[in-house]
């Protein structure tokens, strides 16, 4: 594997995975609160969820990968010899991962064979909570590791559950009334603004802070072409979004909330992007190029796996 496609492959992975993580994230939550929302929003979230173990299974393009997209992998960057020793290092990263997403799969499949009580689902939660606060290092911080944030796997987690929301609403029945619509409208505002919340407060408490490391992170990010596809992640995925589902007649519309959805996961696509790519300086434009490929033929595969599963689920319907 290439440099290019292994990085491309990085930036595809995490922006795809966000989908089905979120919409498993989601049932769970579901499954303790309850409420009228999960039930709107089952249709799609549960057969998104079923995708989960092949996110995991797709992740052996980013182990393949390892020495190209993460310069500690190879003696490079510039962590500190004990991280690396103890805790940034293939060995540690790969089973890190290896538990996490065959913990991942493991709920996916309990939540494929029927709602999981409270007391399952509030463990769910809590090993999500857990693993997701040391992947989020491992999977995108870590391409550059002198970086660190502690709210940073709160942001990814609200990632991954808009995705999961913004897919429902592409996805949603024909046949959604303007009542169940509104719920999921609601549920896509709130996360929408928690996501930038997030977003612009990590910002300014590193630019309070004035620490070099992050200076630097953020200098990166706002150079060049890169503040451009910042800009157009918040355009795409932020303030269209949040201005379209300020009107009654969008949120009520289901058709209206398909094209909404559309534009988060573009923004949070393109999001994904700005947080690896500027990492590897010259060889982000060959890595975006491919990575865009990588990410349609994830799309591709998945689809074709959603009709088969809905296929599947109609038959036995109609034997049943």
């Amino acid at each position: 594997m290439t440099e290019a496609l292994a990085r491309g492959w990085l930036v595809a992975w995490i922006a795809w995975s966000a989908v089905p993580v979120g919409s498993l994230v989601l049932i769970l939550v579901h499954a303790v609160t309850g409420g009228r929302w999960g039930e709107t929003l089952a249709p799609a979230l549960r057969p998104a969820a079923a995708l989960v173990p092949l996110a995991a299974l797709a992740f052996l393009g980013v182990a393949l990968g390892l020495p190209a997209d993460y310069p500690w992998a190879s003696g490079g960057g510039h962590a500190k010899p004990d991280v690396l020793r103890l805790y940034l290092n293939p060995a540690l990263f790969l089973l890190r991962a290896a538990v996490t997403l065959a913990g991942w799969s493991f709920l996916a499949l309990l939540v494929l064979r029927g709602r999981p009580g409270k007391l399952a689902a509030g463990l769910g939660l809590a090993f999500y909570g857990l693993t997701i606060s040391l992947v989020s290092v491992d999977w995108i911080l870590s391409v550059e590791p002198g970086f660190t944030s502690s709210a940073f796997a709160a942001e990814i987690a609200l990632h991954q559950i808009l995705a999961g929301l913004a897919f429902a609403a592409v996805a949603s029945p024909k046949g959604l009334d303007a009542r169940r619509a509104r719920d999921l409208a609601g549920l896509l505002l709130a996360t929408l603004l928690g996501v930038l919340y997030m977003g612009l407060m990590s910002y300014i408490v590193a630019w309070y802070g004035d620490l070099p490391p992050k200076a630097a992170w953020y200098l990166k990010r706002g150079d060049g072409a890169w503040a451009g596809v910042l800009a157009a992640a918040f355009v795409a995925g932020g303030a269209l979004p949040f201005g379209m589902l300020l009107f009654s007649a969008v949120r009520a519309s289901p058709a209206t909330l398909r094209v909404v959805g559309l534009l988060v996961l573009v923004g949070l696509a393109l999001h994904a992007a700005w947080f690896v790519l500027p990492a590897y300086g010259a060889g982000a434009g060959p890595a975006a190029a491919l990575g865009l490929a990588c990410l349609a033929g994830f799309g591709i595969a998945s689809a074709l796996l959603l009709r088969r599963l809905g296929r599947r689920a109609s038959g036995r319907l109609r034997h049943a």
